[in-house]
């Protein structure tokens, strides 16, 4: 298929307004109407990673984490991004990253880690604000179940598990049709009512070019009316880490070696014990520390996350237990999760996990 395909369905699920302003997710090298072959999935791309798609026929690579965060001014191969970005374009490689747009969705990185854990009953741990937006728009009566229905087809009025949420009420409204006007109804140059119903939905922001052109489409007015507001609401359903509940409450010492072996990690680095049972837990894929204050609100007994440094373990202050359990360690299993998501899309692409661990750290036990 073409490239650009691939890239529809993957920022549909998780589009890239929703990364961070930091990050640099998307199609790094390649053109989008590449015709691909087959796709190598990473957690980083590297070197090894190249060379492993290059060997499996792959012409496309798609990790977590962009090579690029920053801008390159030169190409001469003195750096590994260097390298990778050269070998790539060399080879006709098209490498694309899903980063933090990956991390803020309900169904991201942070699920799966409580999809591995056993945790029930997910939810954002720090839900965003500033994304939701409110269509307002009016419709004449027997028209205003076709323009509902077209908005809710184009993403609008989802709040939490519910859909096709909408606001209703009765009203007249009134126009004058020019003589270079076709109106829908009423006559041209004589001040019209109609009875219209005016409709309020929510959305997400960054679908307001889907819904505005779904309402344009549906409705017979030659010109639409509409108003539009940003919402100082949170998006429950998007934003950092999660927060989750254990089926049955387990000791600190246990369930940190449950989660051990479940995330097949090395190591824990992890604060004093409360000696209290463990039933809440909060997660966050990669470097999470800036959630502790929202872990600790949340009433988590222990936050499963990775990049601590010393003296940020202090903060705990006995009010919960910071579990570092390592970068790579924390968002592996985000390689299945774009399998899964891919492969239920399009079963029958060819999609390849990569055989190696590109975890740059190493311990010595």
């Amino acid at each position: 298929m073409i490239l650009k395909e691939l890239i529809n369905h993957l920022e549909l699920i998780a589009p890239l307004s929703l990364q961070e302003d930091y990050d640099n997710s998307g199609l790094i090298a390649g053109r989008p109407d590449l015709e691909i072959t087959a796709a190598l999935i990473s957690l980083d791309c590297t070197e090894e990673i190249v060379d492993e798609a290059i060997r499996k026929g792959c012409n496309l690579v798609i990790s977590h984490h962009p090579i690029v965060f920053k801008g390159l001014k030169k190409f001469n191969g003195k750096t590994y991004v260097e390298r990778v970005i050269i070998k790539a374009i060399k080879n006709d490689i098209a490498l694309y990253a899903i980063h933090t747009n990956l991390d803020h969705i309900q169904r991201g990185v942070n699920f799966k880690i409580c999809e591995k854990l056993g945790l029930k009953n997910p939810t954002i741990l720090s839900p965003k604000e500033d994304i939701l937006k409110k269509l307002v728009t009016y419709a004449p009566l027997d028209q205003a179940s076709v323009i509902r229905s077209a908005l809710f087809s184009a993403g609008a009025g989802k709040i939490g598990n519910y859909s096709d949420c909408s606001f209703n009420a009765e009203g007249y409204g009134t126009f004058k049709a020019s003589e270079d006007a076709n109106p829908y109804v009423g006559e041209k140059g004589e001040v019209h009512q109609e009875k219209e119903t005016r409709i309020e939905v929510i959305f997400s922001a960054y679908q307001e070019s889907k819904i505005v052109s779904a309402l344009k489409e549906a409705h017979p007015y030659e010109e639409v009316a509409y108003d539009i507001y940003s919402l100082a609401n949170r998006h429950e359903n998007i934003g950092a880490g999660m927060i989750a509940s254990l089926e049955t409450a387990m000791s600190e010492l246990d369930f940190l070696k449950m989660v051990k072996e479940k995330l097949k990690a090395t190591v824990i680095r992890y604060t004093t014990l409360r000696e209290k049972p463990v039933s809440r837990v909060a997660v966050c894929g990669g470097s999470g520390s800036f959630l502790l204050e929202n872990a600790i609100a949340a009433k988590a007994d222990v936050f499963i996350t990775a990049d601590f440094k010393y003296h940020e373990f202090f903060d705990a202050e006995k009010k919960i237990v910071i579990a570092d359990v390592g970068h790579f360690e924390s968002e592996q299993f985000t390689q299945e999760l774009l399998y899964e998501i891919i492969q239920k899309k399009f079963p029958n692409f060819a999609l390849h996990l990569t055989e190696y661990n590109t975890n740059p750290i190493n311990y010595l036990i």
